[in-house]
């Protein structure tokens, strides 16, 4: 007779530790069923992980559900396990029906990161238990303590629950106890328990794995003989004797008065299942851990391997309760060689929860591969072109995510990931986009559509402005919609310059201010709605404006009295450069008419493919960001950002991300958005390229300089966009980035602990303006008719040594000789941010880059304050800074202040530059006076000057 099936005379169940599509599909289970009285089923995440990872036959099933609808990895997977245990539970259900409910069972296990989490695991269960929808279904859950008491509250809810990961007999009895618990409050609350299951899976060759490495150790260290033969008999022993003996716990509980009561009420015992029997020690017998634990009422499941075995040479015999006083002597004697088997029942569930979470990284890694091949230009395309040092830092810092859950960890919002500061109380933009209200914002954007309006203008500043802008800048007018503008400045020639360029009686303006307090857009907002009041009177200008700002804000409470049309409020938990995923990016781009709901679509793609179910190895976003760290901390640290002219506008939004969130505490990358492309040999080792274009623009001269720079050794990373509606995809892609980023260099991501330090310093100089009715003043230490030249005394001294005197020239001569090989420059121009002066900016910067080698900024102030001003005061000290003011032509009045606008960027333009001094930073400021075109020609031609 065949031994496998003569088994069930011993009444032992064979189960099958395996599970595959094509084998239950080609009947190959049916086969195991019928030749081998095979009784269940059980599954595991290593299963998957091969039966998915290792074959094609789950592609085609992939493929049909993401064409329905794209799905988060972990749902994608759980979406391919029910249905394989569905089929493998219909093809069992004979099996089940026969034995009324007492066998046919196939097992499913919740995910091994909720080892530790009882709520967690309850949750998944009860899902999966209503998702697979079969009563010969048993949800696998872990006898961790977390998952012990999950067990009582699940079999008390009537769940079938097999339990694994059980080792001591110690915990085995809090199993059983759990079980008992569980039935006993189902049957109170009316349950019949005839349809309750469960199986104790008690796991065997891993205890003589651990207990013989740790024999070995003593007998190698032994010097008596009689002692080394002693403890070698222990070898290969303690498992079986471990298991008896647990064994003989079971026939113990289930018996007598509390068993009783529940047998009467139809329950069935919770039988032990011999779990993890394939031997694992080739001088022990193929067939050990099923010969020798074969008893009434219990289950083996076993390997395919380990069935061929036993179907070939197995023995059955009645040998469960043989020698159960020598099983008890091995025991003895272990413990009296001093080995701990409850210590090492502890350890390998430790392990156990950490192998079957590595399988889960690998499922779900192979998943979330076979995901990105389906989805294909879906999901845009990244390329990481990186020196061995880097490359190789990057896959040991991979393994250390993975390994640490930190992609998890993070999704979690668990601030260890960072510096354990307040990182996990600004969080809210990893799901902002999902949690988007798109029924909500097609419906504002209608109602903006029948006003019939021909602009719209935002009215804020950093990330209430620069996301704004992308949006603004890439995409097309929509016809019956207005044209976005974006107003983020308190230059009076910038703020005329947009009342010229939009009709005030047509225009929608959107105060964006998370806070509320930020005093650029309450001055833009004070003159703009005295102006549509002055155009369309007092009584209608709040209806043309909205407002976007957190709950509770002091803006909410002046757009509720000037009542504005609409409030829109922000998540509190999202920091500002993180926000334009959120309504401070939703709300003008809905106003613009872009199509919300294709932007969020796209962006979830992304979103998804960096999610907490993908392990770091095939997590975009976390590549990218560990790149950025880690090239960063190789002094790679000026992240020059390369966008194609349909994208141009993306860098600015993205050097305030990178810069503003991790610049500080001396440490930080410095983006460099703007700086044109050029040869290889101008740049030197403190690159890092990333080069964005949407498909189908091609510049071959740009590709060229690319292949050059990746062939000197600068990291490249190529980012190609499917069209310009993936834009939400890069910036959630840069979001993770730079948080993961963050995290690489040891800093918390989400504060901006020296952007106050201006605004205070601004505040303190407006309010001697208000007192006195000027700006304090200040000393020059080099004065001509064409320009002034302002810096500290620490500053002037060091200019002067080398080599500064009585013209510009000189003392632009001796600050840019301060640059060194690492170092940047940066022009800090608080002047109107027009064409005109971008170029003449270009133009300067270049000259610096061409002549010295170095990384350039080029900024316009205010706006850069709230975007890489953070890093200019609070990260490395590498930058040399040149701050440009000028007289301003005409200034502008702010209705209800005495300081105008011009007095204001004046205010900022000081504050800012005293910080930077105060801080070290080698900073010079020219103020030029008169024209201010004249000016800048003359500027530029004393830079050309200096650097030859």
């Amino acid at each position: 007779m065949n031994p496998v099936k003569a088994l069930e005379d011993h009444g032992q169940a064979i189960w099958l530790d395996f599970l595959a599509r094509g084998f239950v599909a080609r009947g190959d289970l049916k086969k195991l069923m019928d030749t081998d009285g095979v009784k269940g089923v059980t599954s595991n995440p290593s299963i998957f992980e091969k039966a998915i990872g290792s074959s094609d036959e789950y592609d085609g099933a992939i493929g049909s559900a993401l064409k329905q609808d794209d799905r988060p990895v972990a749902e994608l997977f759980e979406h391919l396990a029910v249905e394989d245990i569905q089929q493998a539970a219909d093809v069992l259900r004979p099996v089940y029906d026969h034995l009324k409910g007492e066998d046919g069972f196939v097992s499913l296990e919740v995910s091994p990161y909720l080892a530790m989490d009882t709520k967690g695991t309850i949750a998944e269960a009860e899902r999966l238990w209503k998702d697979v929808h079969r009563e010969n279904l048993m949800v696998k859950v872990p006898a961790t303590p977390e998952g012990l008491p999950a067990i009582q509250h699940l079999i008390g809810e009537g769940i079938s629950i097999n339990i694994t990961l059980l080792f001591s007999q110690k915990v085995y009895v809090q199993v059983a106890e759990a079980y008992l618990a569980g039935l006993e409050k189902y049957v109170a609350s009316g349950g019949d328990p005839s349809h309750v299951a469960s199986v104790a899976s008690f796991f065997v060759s891993r205890i003589d794995s651990a207990v013989d490495k740790q024999l070995d150790e003593k007998i190698a260290r032994a010097n008596d003989p009689g002692e080394k033969e002693r403890l070698a008999a222990l070898k290969g022993k303690i498992a079986i004797a471990n298991a008896k003996l647990a064994y003989q716990e079971y026939r113990r509980l289930f018996s007598g008065a509390r068993w009783d009561r529940l047998a009467a009420k139809g329950a069935k015992p919770q039988r032990l299942l011999w779990a993890s029997t394939g031997t694992k020690n080739k001088d022990y017998s193929d067939v050990l851990y099923v010969e020798e634990l074969i008893g009434p009422n219990t289950v083996n499941t076993v390997p395919p391997a380990t069935l061929d075995a036993f179907r070939d040479h197995g023995k059955p015999r009645d040998s469960l309760e043989e020698n159960i006083e020598d099983a008890r002597h091995v025991l003895a004697e272990l413990e009296r060689s001093g080995i701990s088997l409850d210590a090492i029942t502890a350890e390998l569930v430790k392990d156990g929860v950490k192998l079957f979470a590595d399988a889960a990284d690998k499922l779900y890694g192979a998943v979330a591969h076979k995901r990105a091949t389906v989805l294909g230009a879906g999901i845009d395309r990244q390329e990481l072109a990186l020196s061995a040092g880097i490359v190789k830092a990057i896959e040991k810092s991979t393994e250390e995510w993975r390994a640490s859950a930190k992609i998890r960890r993070l999704w979690q919002k668990d601030n260890s990931v960072w510096t354990g500061d307040d990182e996990h109380k600004w969080l809210g933009w990893l799901d902002s986009a999902a949690k988007a209200d798109i029924a909500d914002y097609e419906d504002y954007a209608q109602r903006v559509k029948g006003q019939h309006f021909t602009d719209a203008v935002v009215l804020g500043m950093g990330g209430s402005s620069l996301g704004p802008e992308v949006l603004a800048e890439t995409f097309p007018k929509k016809a019956g919609f207005p044209k976005l503008h974006v107003l983020d400045s308190t230059d009076p020639a910038q703020v005329r310059a947009m009342e010229r360029a939009v009709d005030l009686a047509k225009t929608l303006f959107i105060v964006s201010s998370k806070s509320g307090g930020t005093t650029e857009p309450n001055v833009m907002k004070d003159y703009f709605f005295a102006r549509v009041a002055e155009t369309i009177g007092a009584e209608k200008a709040g209806h043309r404006f909205i407002a976007v700002t957190d709950p509770g804000s002091s803006l909410e409470k002046v757009a509720t009295r000037q009542g504005f049309a609409r409030i829109f409020h922000g998540d509190p938990s999202i920091g500002g450069r993180y926000s334009v995923l959120s309504p401070f990016g939703l709300v003008p781009a809905a106003t613009a008419g872009i199509d919300i709901r294709a932007l969020i679509k796209h962006t979830l793609a992304m979103l998804r493919s960096c999610g907490p179910d993908v392990p770091p190895h095939e997590n975009p976003g976390v590549q990218l960001g560990l790149a950025m760290g880690l090239a960063g901390l190789e002094g790679r640290d000026k992240v020059t950002i390369l966008s194609s002219k349909k994208i141009s506008d993306f860098g600015a939004w993205a050097e305030q991300l990178i810069a503003e969130s991790t610049g500080k505490d001396g440490k930080g990358l410095i983006p460099i958005d703007g700086e044109p492309l050029g040869d290889a040999a101008l740049y030197g080792k403190d690159r890092f390229f990333i080069d964005l274009r949407t498909e189908g623009e091609s510049d071959a001269a740009h590709d060229d300089m690319l292949a050059a720079l990746e062939k000197a050794g600068h990291p490249v990373v190529r980012i190609v966009m499917k069209s310009i509606e993936h834009i939400g995809q890069e910036f959630f892609r840069f979001e993770m980035a730079t948080a993961v980023a963050g995290a690489i260099l040891g800093i918390n991501p989400f504060n901006q602990p020296d952007v106050e330090a201006a605004k205070i310093k601004t505040r303190e100089l407006t309010a001697a303006f208000e007192k006195s009715g000027a700006l304090p003043a200040e000393m020059p230490v080099m004065s001509s008719v064409e320009a002034d030249l302002y810096t500290d005394d620490r500053n002037a001294a060091d200019l002067r040594k080398a080599g500064a005197d009585g013209d510009l020239g000189s003392w632009l001569k001796a600050h840019f000789a301060r640059t060194g090989a690492d170092d940047y420059v940066a022009l800090l121009a608080y002047i109107e941010r027009d064409a005109a002066h971008i170029g003449a900016l270009r133009n300067m910067r270049l000259a610096v880059r061409d002549k010295r080698h170095v990384a350039t900024c080029a900024e316009f102030g205010p706006r850069f304050l709230h975007s890489t001003g953070q890093a200019y005061k609070g990260g490395p000290d590498s930058g040399v800074f040149l701050q440009i003011t000028s007289d301003d032509a005409r200034d502008l009045p702010v209705p209800g202040q005495k300081a105008s606008f011009g007095v204001i960027k004046a205010a900022q333009a000081r504050g800012d530059f005293d910080v930077l001094t105060e801080r070290g930073r080698r900073a010079l400021r020219v103020h030029l006076k008169g024209d201010l075109e004249a000016g800048l020609k003359a500027l530029d031609s004393a830079i050309r000057y200096a650097l030859n």
